[in-house]
């Protein structure tokens, strides 16, 4: 046992040095931070899948077809509609004011 232990130290030491450009550290983590960059940008709209969108369109089109309707078919826009007309003065048959005199 002791044996294969001393053997295994003694690789150790035949090991030589490796010769490493001094720029390499700075490549290797340009290119892995570059890579990481690369897939925020895709998984930040990757849940946004066309069925999501044509989900998400359809629901904005029914929703603005129903308000669109409520709103047109309520004569209490019409009176709403007509009562800011004549606090605004728009109305054709008002009256004149004190300004006007």
């Amino acid at each position: 046992m002791e044996d294969k232990i001393t053997k295994t130290l003694n690789a150790v030491d035949k090991i030589k040095p490796v010769n490493v450009s001094p720029f390499f550290k700075d490549r290797t983590m340009q290119k892995l931070f570059a890579e990481k960059e690369l897939v925020k940008e895709n998984t930040i709209w990757s849940w946004f899948t066309p069925k999501l969108q044509l989900a998400t369109l359809v629901l904005v089109i029914t929703v603005n077809v129903w308000a669109f309707s409520k709103i047109t078919s309520d004569s209490l826009y019409q009176n709403n509609v007509n009562e800011l007309a004549e606090t605004l003065g728009l109305n054709s048959n008002t009256q004149n004011s004190f300004f006007n005199q």
